[in-house]
């Protein structure tokens, strides 16, 4: 019997990083077990343990991995305020609220994540660092360490607005909820 390549295995391992990132978003990280995992990928169960040690590895994999698409998403936007303006309004949109699967890992599972093992914390941290640092930089071109504190404030607005529109039980109240989050955030960006 033929084993797959390199390139093979690469992918697969990317496709099961892929649809348990989606997986955990809709549905949390306790939530999704390893078959459940693995079926989305159109693999058996046995085929995990040859690209992950552990559904913690796959944890702290997948957090790291959304987060740096996440950084990459911001980074492509305008410079300055512009490409700040466009995050924020993605960011706490209807479209962004009701389709956690494919959104922000922060406000899918920041609670989840709080209770995860020390890998999955130190990928968050790095990540979600990473993201403030960016922040900062278009708040701040010339002293991103200036801005840090304003970046921190935003990112954890977004971020908590968002948790809030999708936790709450009345679509008006839920649109309400983004739409003022849009209005602090555009009058906090000055």
């Amino acid at each position: 019997m033929a084993r797959y390549g390199a390139e093979h295995k690469a992918a697969t391992r990317q496709r099961i990083i892929d649809t348990a990132g989606r997986r955990f978003k809709q549905d949390g990280i306790d939530g999704s077990g390893i078959a459940v995992l693995m079926a989305d990928a159109g693999l058996t169960n046995g085929a995990f343990y040859a690209h992950f040690e552990s559904k913690d590895d796959l944890v702290a994999t997948i957090v790291g991995e959304e987060l740096r698409a996440q950084y990459e998403r911001l980074e492509a936007l305008p410079p300055g305020r512009e490409g700040l303006e466009a995050f924020v309004r993605f960011y706490l949109s209807p479209r962004h609220r009701d389709h956690p699967e494919t959104g922000c890992p922060s406000a899918a599972l920041l609670d989840e994540i709080a209770r995860s093992g020390e890998a999955t914390k130190r990928a968050y941290t790095a990540g979600a660092r990473d993201i403030v640092g960016l922040i900062a930089s278009r708040l701040e071109p010339g002293n991103p360490k200036a801005g840090r504190p304003r970046a921190l404030a935003l990112y954890t607005m977004l971020v908590g607005s968002l948790q809030l529109s999708r936790a709450a039980s009345e679509k008006a109240f839920s649109n309400e909820v983004l739409k003022q989050g849009v209005q602090n955030a555009l009058i906090f960006l000055g």
